[in-house]
């Protein structure tokens, strides 16, 4: 199994000491590319041209080619390569605990039994009546809107 990784391919050479001319520059930013993916452990696989359809003015489209470079790698953690180590040390993991139980294997009871699960406390329809039918006490002050009118002169 591979993954892939797509990148812009350079759209200028890069400049370096010993290198000269558009070409050579444009040979060394494509080498860097490379390298930089390959120390990552990606594989160069192709160079690839593909359409674009990017905005031209307020209302127009127009088809650009973008040029990518694809690279791949194997994922590790599909890999099962069997090695003598890695046999002898699945056997002996076999031997000290079985994944899987049979009627000859022995099973160890835990030590400490867990503690039941408390259920929660259910009201009845009464109970909420109850607390329904008390009434809050209001101890804000009253007041009176006839203290706020004001006389018109």
């Amino acid at each position: 199994m591979y993954e892939y990784k797509v990148v812009p391919a350079p759209k200028r050479g890069l400049k370096s000491r010993g290198v000269r001319g558009t070409e050579a520059r444009f040979a060394n930013a494509l080498e860097k590319i490379m390298n930089d993916h390959a120390q990552s452990g990606w594989e160069y696989q192709r160079a690839d041209t593909l359409p674009a359809e990017e905005r031209e003015g307020l209302m127009g489209r127009a088809t650009v080619y973008q040029n990518l470079l694809v690279f791949r790698r194997t994922i590790v953690e599909d890999l099962q390569v069997e090695t003598p180590a890695a046999a002898v040390v699945a056997e002996a993991e076999k031997e000290k605990a079985p994944l899987v139980k049979d009627e000859t294997t022995p099973v160890e009871e835990p030590a400490t039994k867990p503690e039941p699960v408390k259920k929660p406390e259910v009201q009845t329809q009464e109970e909420i009546a109850k607390v329904d039918a008390v009434e809050p006490t209001d101890t804000s002050p009253k007041i009176d809107l006839a203290d706020f009118k004001s006389e018109r002169v």
